[in-house]
């Protein structure tokens, strides 16, 4: 059986971009081997003009998903999170799974 890809605009993809590498991190994520999912409880605060989420810095307005409930809503919608917003949200297994892609975007950290 051939899986349709699930269709996200730029913001939901970054927004989930981020939430996958906040959810690899210990200090940030929690999986839960046995539902394949992964709770992400600490969304950091963007200081400046950026963001540093693992061992990347990113624009504060790359980041801007974490705080609009619309994504969050719209990322649930197709499968991809469940949305504590604005608190915490859970990356489904299809949500760990996306690819978007973004990652080579990212800028590894130097400070």
């Amino acid at each position: 059986m051939n899986k349709k890809k699930i269709k996200i605009n730029s913001l939901q993809k970054r927004t989930l971009a981020l939430f996958q590498e906040l959810a690899k991190h210990p200090e940030t994520g929690n999986f839960n081997a046995e539902t394949g999912e992964a709770t992400v409880a600490f969304l950091p605060r963007p200081h400046g003009d950026h963001v540093h989420i693992g061992d990347y810095v990113v624009s504060a307005r790359d980041a801007s998903g974490f705080t609009n409930e619309k994504v969050w809503v719209a990322l649930e919608r197709k499968g991809l999170i469940r949305s504590g917003y604005p608190l915490q949200v859970t990356l489904t297994a299809e949500g760990l799974a996306y690819d978007t892609g973004l990652l080579g975007e990212l800028e590894h950290s130097d400070h």
